[in-house]
C-alpha cells in the first residue's frame, strides 16, 4: 500500500514557542495598580529616558484592549501612540500583537482549547520582531497585575512568559499606594517575577515629602525600592475643545480651526448675571450655559474683542437651545469657539470633570512635559542597577 507523499510546497508548521528566542536584549515590564493610574505616561517618559542609555530600544504593548485599525490590523492606541511620538523602527503590528475586544472573554471562557498556547506564542514571537537589534525593550502593560487573568494571561503571567522584571506606578497618597503595590507585588511574587521599584504618579507638591519618607519606609519593608515621585501637571489632565466635544456629543457653531490645540483648563457654569461672568473671562476657561443666555454669550464674545486676557477657550450651549439669528451671527462673526449641547449645563459640566484624558499623538505640548517629567524625578539608575 502505497504512502501518499508529502506536499513539497508546504511549509511544516512551527512549533509554538513558550518563551522568547531572544536572551539578549533587556526587558523591563510596566504595570500599574489600577486603569488611568499612569501607566502610558510613565511610559513615554520612561522611554525618552531609556534612550539617553540605549542606542536602540524597542516597545511592546502584548496585551491591548483600546485599539485601532492600522494598515489592516488591530494595534492598541497606546502603541500607536508611543509609535507616532518616537518612531520606534519595528513593525506596528509586532507591537501590539493581542487585541481583547468586547467578545473575547465570552468566546474564551466559552471555548478555551488552545487559545493560550497560540496567544503566547504571538507575544512571544513578537517580543522577538521587536527586540531584534536593540539594547532595551519596555514593555506595557494592561491595568493592574491581574488584569487578563480571565483568559489565563494576567500582567504577571505575561512578564514571567517574557522574563522581564516589572515595575508598578501608583496615584499619590500614603496608604493607598503601599496597600495597592503590596496586593499587586504578590501576584508578580507568586509567578516568579521580581518588582524591582515602584513610581508614585500624581503627587502633589506640597505632599511630596510625606509621600517620600513614609510611602519609602512602607515599600523598604515590601522590599520594593521607591524610585520616583512624578508631581502633578495640570496640562496632562486638561481635555482640548475637539476631546470635549465628543465627550458630549456636541456639535458645532463656531468651530476653531485646529479644536484639538485648544487646551481646556478651567470649567464656568454660567448661571451668573453675566457682570459676574466676566470676572472669569480667561484663556483656558469654557463657559458653560443654556443657549437663551444671550448676555452671557455677548460678555464672552465682547471680553475677547476687548482684550486677550479675556478670550476664554470656548463656549459650549446647553439645552439644546439655539441663540437668535442675529446672536448666531455675531457668535460667526467671532474668533470664540461656540458648541452646543442637547442635556443641561450640570450634567454637561459633570461629564468633562469625569473625563479620563489620555494623551494622544497630536498632544505636541504634552510630551515635552511628560519627558522631563521621568527624566527630572524618576531615578533611572537605580533602576536600571536593578534590571
Amino acid at each position: 500500500m502505497s504512502v501518499p507523499s508529502q506536499n513539497p510546497f508546504q511549509l511544516p508548521a512551527l512549533p509554538l514557542l513558550t518563551e522568547p528566542t531572544n536572551k539578549q536584549t533587556k526587558p523591563l515590564f510596566v504595570a500599574a495598580t489600577r486603569m488611568n493610574d499612569g501607566k502610558t505616561t510613565t511610559c513615554l517618559g520612561l522611554f525618552a529616558a531609556l534612550q539617553s542609555v540605549f542606542p536602540r530600544v524597542g516597545f511592546i504593548k502584548p496585551i491591548g484592549q483600546r485599539f485601532v485599525e492600522v494598515q489592516g490590523h488591530q494595534v492598541d492606541e497606546d502603541s500607536v501612540l508611543l509609535d507616532t511620538i518616537y518612531n520606534v523602527h519595528v513593525p506596528i503590528e509586532s507591537m501590539s500583537p493581542v487585541a481583547i475586544d468586547t467578545t473575547s472573554t465570552r468566546r474564551y471562557l466559552k471555548d478555551p482549547t488552545d487559545t493560550v498556547p497560540k496567544l503566547e506564542d504571538n507575544i512571544c514571537r513578537a517580543f522577538d520582531r521587536v527586540s531584534w537589534e536593540k539594547d532595551f525593550t519596555l514593555i506595557e502593560g494592561t491595568g493592574h497585575a491581574g488584569v487578563g487573568s480571565v483568559f489565563d494571561l494576567s500582567n504577571a503571567r505575561v512578564a514571567q512568559l517574557l522574563k522581564a522584571k516589572a515595575v508598578i506606578v501608583c496615584p499619590g497618597g500614603i496608604g493607598r499606594p503601599i496597600d495597592e503595590i503590596a496586593l499587586n507585588k504578590a501576584l508578580f511574587d507568586k509567578v516568579g517575577v521580581e518588582v524591582v521599584g515602584a513610581i508614585i504618579n500624581k503627587v502633589e507638591p506640597d505632599k511630596a515629602d510625606d509621600i517620600r519618607e513614609y510611602v519609602g519606609c512602607g515599600l523598604k519593608r515590601l522590599g520594593v525600592p521607591l524610585l520616583g515621585l512624578l508631581p502633578v501637571q495640570k496640562v496632562l489632565a486638561s481635555p482640548n475643545l475637539l476631546q470635549i466635544a465628543g465627550e458630549i456629543k456636541a456639535r458645532w457653531i463656531n468651530a476653531p480651526v485646529e479644536a484639538e490645540s485648544v487646551r481646556v483648563s478651567h470649567l464656568v457654569i454660567g448661571a451668573m448675571t453675566a457682570r459676574g461672568t466676566v470676572k472669569h473671562l480667561r484663556p483656558g476657561t469654557v463657559i458653560i450655559t443654556p443657549g437663551d443666555r444671550d448676555d452671557i454669550i455677548l460678555a464672552a464674545i465682547s471680553g475677547a474683542e476687548k482684550s486677550a486676557d479675556q478670550r476664554v477657550a470656548g463656549v459650549i450651549l446647553t439645552n439644546d437651545l439655539e441663540p437668535n439669528d442675529s446672536l448666531r451671527s455675531r457668535i460667526e462673526r467671532s474668533n470664540i469657539p461656540v458648541m452646543m449641547a442637547e442635556e443641561e449645563s450640570y450634567n454637561v459640566t459633570a461629564k468633562i470633570n469625569r473625563m479620563t484624558v489620555k494623551t494622544q499623538p497630536n498632544d505636541s505640548d504634552k510630551i515635552p512635559v511628560i519627558k522631563r517629567l521621568v527624566q527630572e524625578n524618576v531615578d533611572m539608575s537605580a533602576l536600571l542597577k536593578s534590571i
